[in-house]
């Protein structure tokens, strides 16, 4: 249930596998966030070594993800998307994309994959619950191993579409988190895993855009200027009480509200987790390859070389114009100033800025808008081997429903389809084996 980068996955293995599926999908097409991946030009995944792409999740996310890490990797998402036609390639910070396709390319290769295995779709197809039943406490599915360690009080018995009641006894949940609920992730899964008696870890923003506090330490006048301004390889930090917890180099983006691009993305959920404990600002590098010495001499070589420029000029090179007033004004120095007159603690104030720039203070973390959610269903709740739920017999729970976060770079898409690919394996397997069982018996 759930058409995106984890649901796909799940019925066309399943499928594959031999298993009859119907993937339910409540949006008009599928792979909706799947389309908006890096900006409509799909991460699909990461390169190197599983085991490096796993380090970059929590440790308690990276141990859950190991199986289903090394189950289905980075190099079989390739290759099932290269089976379709779609070319792809590795930029030098390792995220990899199609050469001459877009989401939609990639979207319609999988679509082209399920229907080759048999799936059945059914788009608009808005879910409205789960119906379960209560098993004794000594029950165990035909399907399920003493092994297993698996004590389910219910099972799957239904899905419900509004007047419409569809009978399972195996259901795959994977419709995301709560995270752009324009692309239909809007938290229909949390009630529904509450249901099947599993709980909830908070649900915080990630891969977010950090909006910031108004007014912040320039003139507003500025701000509205600033809306689409870019800073390339800078590094972005966050502050609580004076102390640095989260950072992250990449390039930044000004919006009408704050920032976002890969570096507020990076740090928003640090920033969600910690802005109830005191207020956070930001401040970015813009020399984040050069220590605070070399931007000293670098900057005293250049006021002797050219004492008739004004100051100004000087920042020409490490922020766009439009930043340029702003940058100076919170550096206590006049544009205007000659090269030659600019006093000693103002340069010593110019060359820390450039390494410590204050922008503001954060605002807000908007949930809403983040690529995805941190916190879901817990992993403890959920076997890893198998994605089986714990708590309810027939359910299996994959992709962003899971309390799992990773950053941006292809990582989260990798854990969809990794994770999505084990729950469609384990469906099918106990969707046979019911049905050896039920034959067994008639034939007995």
């Amino acid at each position: 249930m759930g058409g995106g980068a984890a649901g796909i996955l799940a019925a066309w293995r399943a499928a594959s596998r031999g298993a009859p599926v119907l993937l339910l999908e409540k949006n008009h097409r599928l792979g909706m966030k799947i389309l908006i991946s890096g900006g409509g030009k799909c991460n699909v995944t990461h390169e190197g070594e599983m085991n490096e792409i796993r380090s970059q999740f929590r440790s308690n996310e990276a141990r859950f993800l190991k199986p289903s890490f090394y189950r289905f990797t980075n190099h079989d998402v390739i290759e099932l998307l290269e089976r379709r036609g779609i070319r792809l390639y590795s930029r030098p910070d390792g995220r990899i994309f199609p050469v001459d396709g877009t989401a939609r390319d990639v979207v319609a290769a999988l679509e082209a994959h399920l229907r080759a295995a048999g799936v059945s779709i059914r788009l608009g197809a808005a879910v409205s619950g789960i119906e379960f039943r209560e098993i004794g406490p000594g029950a165990i599915r035909e399907s399920q191993k003493p092994t297993d360690e698996l004590h389910p009080a219910k099972e799957v018995a239904a899905v419900l579409l509004g007047t419409e009641r569809i009978p399972t006894h195996h259901l795959i949940l994977c419709v995301g988190g709560s995270s752009y609920p324009g692309t239909g992730t809007t938290g229909d899964g949390w009630p529904w895993v509450q249901a099947a008696g599993h709980s909830l870890v908070k649900i915080r923003a990630a891969l977010a855009p950090l909006f910031l506090e108004t007014p912040q330490p320039f003139s507003e006048s500025q701000i509205p200027n600033w809306a689409g301004v870019a800073l390339r390889d800078c590094m972005l930090r966050a502050r609580q009480s004076g102390k640095v917890f989260a950072s992250w180099r990449g390039d930044l983006l000004f919006t009408h509200r704050g920032v976002s691009g890969p570096c507020a993305l990076g740090i928003s959920r640090e920033v969600a987790e910690r802005r109830s404990a005191g207020p956070v600002t930001l401040e970015v590098d813009l020399a984040p390859s050069s220590p605070i010495e070399a931007i000293i001499a670098g900057l005293h070589q250049w006021l002797r070389q050219n004492p008739r420029r004004p100051t100004g000029a000087f920042v020409d090179s490490l922020v766009p114009a439009r930043l340029a007033p702003a940058f100076l004004e919170s550096a206590g120095c006049e544009p205007g100033l000659l090269a030659a007159y600019l006093p000693q603690k103002t340069r010593s104030r110019l060359a820390q800025q450039i390494k410590a720039w204050p922008i503001g203070s954060v605002q807000h973390v908007p949930l809403e808008k983040g690529e995805v959610v941190a916190g879901g269903v817990a992993l403890d709740e959920v076997d890893p081997r198998t994605m089986r739920s714990r708590r309810a017999a027939g359910l299996y729970l994959c992709g962003e429903i899971l309390d799992i976060a990773g950053p941006v770079g292809g990582y989260n898409l990798q854990a969809a389809w990794s994770t999505g690919c084990v729950a469609g394996e384990s469906a099918a397997q106990d969707w046979m084996a019911r049905a050896y069982n039920a034959s067994s018996r008639r034939n007995a």
